[in-house]
């Protein structure tokens, strides 16, 4: 039985309602010890019941996303998923959230984000090769959005640049929802060799555990516990709950590990993320349905006085847990000396299913690894519809401005439509030099796979405005936009990764978007065969009464079999446009409605499946055989803002030609309301009649639309009447400035 240490506080009441603990929960712990925890039990138990570590009221539902297929190589349960790219190679990723870090300690916050997310891949013996984030704040105009702003990029930037790894694609966007509780959720993309992925399972009965990378301090304790929880109004947190990340450190000890894992010296290797060395070790033993014994006494410190609670619950950064075979463990320490990093020995795999903590010899915690692993608890927590449904979902009453001239200008400097431009600069998107496509020259970014003809398109995407109106449809949505994002590029399809970001799931009208968001998910990645390989689940985004809007974010992967098949978004310097596939907007949810008219409300665009399917076989196979130059799907804003994006990075002008409509608001309907299901494309004007004829071969829908050129964006209607005619200079100016001026930031040096 474990020993309580002296000077360990008594268990009472409060003391586990500090810890997260419900009293059902607690009356479990109870029942399964057959006594009272320990202090080091309990926090344990806090950490791995938290909803961040065990998924109780998720779990249930994610079981209804699709998970398999041909290509895929490890699916959820591990650091990360893997699908198949041929030639023996696997692109191994995952996407995770670091949200109210972010918020208390905007820097390091989001700096320790980005360094688990490293951690989650090379774990898996892939070089990172790539990462992505997806980023909400408040208002522009609220107090705190610009400190978030700086604190969040400085910190994604200063850890990823320094990492030398390319943060290459993202997406920023702003609502008040967000005042309160931002999100940052971080994406890493790898390159491992197909017979060459490990896992984190321990097992081998005897062979020994090995703690690797930096000391453990006090940082972090209870950071998952505090990631499980809402904000108070008016308090955000408490500072040692955010872990500190030291950039050089990872580095070594991604080297370290990918030489490590060359030869047969590891069984099995985990990160020390959240709830660091109890969770990596918990989670290695319930994978191997093997025990696992720590001598706690052993592991590295950087802080004097530290008990077992401190050490098991603290989550300092750069740390992993390795399972060594028997015999193997100076190699292991060798391996970490030469990157100047300590190593030891630590504990030891055993066969009684039971976790053990020793200090000095003396037992002070012993728990079945199956009560903190499978047998967490699951919640079916109610559900029931907003209250406000109907009102969310009523038709915006939209009476036309009638100056599309000047709405076009508005849309284009609106925050969550202008450049990213002083985002994405901050980041080194062209270290390693295999960035074909680069921020904000396409809908995804595309990396060329070294020593290969191949390449990977990757991409990062939510509509949280289209998924709070119907979170059926608007995640159905996120999962079309997501695909014809890489389809855009020339990529198929081939797997993804959802981050899903809710407020506080007891509340029933939170926990049916929840529920209603995954199968939306779920129907969407069914009808294109895309499966989920990884993800998170981040809940209790929420600060008093106001919960973050739903925004379940989804990282796809693409695959082109050419390089050269790959696509961007500008214009060439000439050719002709094309509309490919059905569009069908609607105002409801729009940019433009909220922008324009203060309106958020209406339905979501709806996905027809079948136009959707058709679009993205074409659009892939029109860049496979040429024939498509540029390509860009409309999103927020509509068609007419797409297009004007297309030439601002092309830097040239275009003369379009409206089809019929009957009135004034049916043509703004045409212009600024978002549809799924189309995207313009360019084709150089001798190959028009090929692109036609390929798109009406695979069933999609085309219209030739107009001609690229001139100095000016350019619309008329079906009687020739001018609807649109902005100055390319000044379409770009908008575009270009929005972003900073909402967000008080210093304004972009002139693009080169």
């Amino acid at each position: 039985m474990s020993t309580p240490r002296e000077g360990d506080p008594a268990i009472t009441d409060a003391l586990v309602s500090q810890h997260g603990l419900t009293e059902d929960e607690y009356q479990r712990v109870l029942d399964i010890l057959g006594r009272e925890p320990t202090y080091t039990e309990l926090g344990v138990f806090s950490v791995m019941w938290s909803e961040h570590c065990s998924y109780k009221t998720s779990r249930v539902h994610l079981k209804k996303l699709p998970t398999t297929g041909p290509r895929v190589l490890q699916g959820p349960g591990e650091n990360a998923g893997v699908v198949d790219i041929g030639d023996g190679l696997g692109i191994c990723f995952k996407m995770e959230s670091h949200n109210h870090p972010s918020f208390i300690a905007p820097f390091q916050g989001a700096a320790t984000g980005v360094g688990g997310i490293l951690r989650d891949v090379f774990t898996m013996n892939a070089r990172p090769i790539a990462l992505l984030n997806s980023l909400r704040f408040g208002a522009p105009d609220h107090p705190k959005t610009k400190y978030l702003v700086e604190g969040v990029v400085d910190g994604i930037a200063s850890y990823g640049n320094c990492m030398g790894v390319p943060t290459v694609a993202g997406e920023v966007a702003f609502h008040p929802s967000f005042n309160g509780n931002n999100l940052v959720n971080a994406m890493c993309v790898g390159l491992v060799e197909n017979d060459r992925i490990f896992r984190g399972i321990a097992a081998g009965v005897g062979n020994p555990v090995l703690y690797v990378g930096s000391r453990t301090g006090r940082d972090g304790i209870h950071g998952a516990t505090m990631a499980s929880d809402t904000f108070e109004e008016g308090k955000e947190g408490p500072r040692p709950t955010v872990q500190v990340g030291d950039p050089y450190t990872e580095k070594r000890v991604l080297e370290a590990c990918l030489e490590l894992m060359k030869d047969d010296s590891v069984i099995a290797i985990q990160d020390m993320g959240a709830a660091g060395l109890t969770s990596s070790s918990v989670e290695m033993a319930g994978r191997g349905g093997t025990g696992l014994r720590l001598d706690i006494d052993k592991i590295p410190r950087r802080e004097p006085g530290m008990t077992p609670y401190e050490c098991l619950l603290s989550e300092s950064q750069e740390r992993m847990l390795i399972v060594a075979a028997a015999g193997k463990e100076s190699a292991v320490e060798a391996i970490f000396e030469k990157w100047d990093l300590e190593a030891a020995v630590v504990g030891v795999v055993t066969d009684d299913g039971t976790w053990r903590i020793l200090e000095d010899g003396v037992e002070v915690a012993a728990i079945p690894v199956g009560a903190l692993t499978d047998d967490a608890p699951v919640y079916h927590r109610p559900t029931a519809e907003p209250a406000d449904l109907a009102e969310r979902q009523a038709e915006p009453d939209i009476t036309p401005v009638g100056d599309a001239n000047a709405v076009l200008l508005q849309l284009l400097a609106s925050p969550g439509i202008a450049d990213k431009r002083w985002v994405w600069r901050q980041y080194d998107h062209m270290v390693r030099l295999n960035t074909l496509v680069r921020p904000g020259s396409g809908d995804a970014a595309v990396l060329r796979i070294p020593h290969s003809e191949k390449a990977i398109s990757v991409t990062a995407d939510c509509n949280s405005m289209h998924v709070k109106a119907d979170p059926f449809l608007g995640a159905q949505g996120v999962v079309a936009e997501s695909c014809r994002n890489v389809a855009c590029t020339g990529a198929v399809p081939i797997g993804a990764t959802d981050c899903l970001n809710f407020g506080n799931p007891e509340r029933p009208e939170v926990m049916w978007e929840l529920v209603r968001a995954i199968e939306g998910l779920a129907f969407g990645l069914e009808q294109l065969q895309v499966p989920i390989v990884s993800g998170n689940v981040s809940l209790y985004n929420e600060t008093g009464s106001q919960s973050v809007h739903p925004t379940p974010t989804l990282g796809v992967i693409g695959l082109l079999e050419s390089q050269d098949d790959a696509v961007g978004m500008g214009l060439p310097a000439s050719g002709e446009l094309v509309l490919l596939g059905s569009a069908r907007p609607t105002f409801g949810a729009s940019t433009y409605a909220a922008v324009c008219h203060g309106l958020e409300q209406g339905m979501p665009p709806s996905v027809n499946w079948e136009h959707e399917i058709a679009l993205q076989r074409t659009l892939v196979a029109g860049c496979q055989r040429g024939l498509i130059l540029a390509a860009h799907d409309p999103a927020e804003g509509g068609l007419a803002v797409a297009l004007a994006e297309m030439a601002i990075e092309g830097r040239i002008g275009f003369d379009l030609n409206l089809p019929a409509y009957p009135d004034a608001s049916s043509r703004e309907l045409l212009l600024f309301g978002e549809t799924h299901g189309c995207a313009w494309v360019a084709v150089e004007t001798e190959q028009l009649a090929d692109l036609l004829a390929m798109a009406q071969e695979l069933g999609c829908q085309a219209r030739h639309a107009g001609r690229i050129g001139g100095d000016a964006l350019r619309i008329t209607d079906a009687q020739q009447q001018v609807v649109v005619n902005v100055p390319l200079p000044d379409a770009a100016a908008a575009w270009e400035g929005g972003f900073t001026a909402a967000v008080g930031l210093p304004p972009n040096p002139p693009r080169p």
